[in-house]
């Protein structure tokens, strides 16, 4: 079975307050974008579950030590959904990194999402999509967003999630962007153990968004961009405000940091647009920073009456 598990943007981020698990009760838009880890995965007999990753592909990152089989959290997801259904089957997953680690781009929580959707078929579990959510949501914040599939909200710690947009309107807003990588990782961690509520009040960007995906204006939705990490990504990483200014200097729609960084987006009026702003920001920032073309992906490669489409 072979599957695409997409990189994910938040459009917007809001940190509503701790809560007291520890945790912070957020709201956000996530959007899945074209750039995608390949997985396949091939049915064991056994219980036995082994993830292999092929990384050369994504960005050598400092500060990251990649997890090794059994703690890589495809194999967490495929060991829960085991532990969830009683199922004697095991499998071996093969990871094509296509995106960059420890960047907020959610490739981890994509790639759990794509075992847990891709194994309840291939192992004739038969669990419904409400019940893959709830697995996802203890795997972490972002697989459930990304197992429903397409534009969505999420809040709580990311575990109630809901279509940002209605079904006719979902594929009004594929716009095209540029995603850059610095080459490090970030700490989600320790980003939320840093943060500060900002002056500004995400909720008219919130509704602002909302309207841009329903009627596909991405000028608008480049203007009301909001990250309530993002100055709390700043502080302590003045190189990414470096990126997202010389973005917004060479003509961007709009540029945030992605979640909790490192990685940066810029919303482009189309793809020549986008290849400018690539282009402009290599020759405008020595450092040596990974970057690719994207498109959002509202209706994504994951789909709303099956939470990721897989290529048998």
């Amino acid at each position: 079975m072979r599957l695409a598990a997409p990189a994910k943007i938040n459009l917007f981020l809001e940190i509503l307050g701790k809560r007291d698990d520890g945790y912070h009760d957020l709201r956000t838009i996530l959007v899945p974008l074209s750039l995608a880890d390949e997985i396949e995965i091939e049915r064991r007999e056994g219980e036995g579950i082994e993830t292999v990753m092929q990384m050369d592909e994504i960005p050598a990152v400092v500060g990251i030590e990649m997890a090794g089989s059994e703690d890589n959290l495809a194999t967490r997801a495929a060991r829960l959904l085991q532990e969830a259904t009683g199922c004697r089957a095991g499998a071996r997953i093969h990871i094509r990194k296509r995106i960059p680690v420890g960047g907020g781009l959610g490739g981890g929580s994509s790639d759990a999402a794509a075992v847990l959707c891709g194994l309840n078929r291939l192992w004739g579990t038969g669990l419904s999509r409400d019940r893959l959510l709830e697995l996802g949501a203890r795997l972490g914040s972002d697989v459930p967003a990304l197992l429903y599939g397409g534009a969505v909200v999420a809040e709580g710690r990311g575990e109630r999630v809901r279509p940002a947009v209605r079904p006719e309107e979902a594929a009004r807003s594929r716009w095209w962007g540029v995603v850059v990588h610095p080459g490090f990782g970030i700490s989600t961690a320790d980003m939320y153990r840093r943060y500060r509520p900002p002056l500004t009040n995400g909720s008219a960007f919130y509704h602002t968004l909302l309207i841009a995906l329903a009627t596909g204006d991405v000028h608008r939705a480049g203007r009301s961009l909001f990250n309530g990490l993002e100055e709390t990504v700043f502080a302590k990483y003045p190189f990414l405000r470096l990126v997202v200014e010389g973005l917004r200097d060479e003509g961007a729609l709009g540029a945030m940091v992605s979640g909790s960084g490192s990685s940066v987006f810029a919303l482009a009026a189309d793809e020549a647009h986008a290849r400018r702003l690539q282009q402009r920001l290599a020759e405008r920032v020595e450092a040596d920073c990974w970057s690719r073309l994207v498109q959002t992906m509202p209706d994504g490669v994951m789909a709303a009456h099956d939470p990721l489409e897989v290529r048998v």
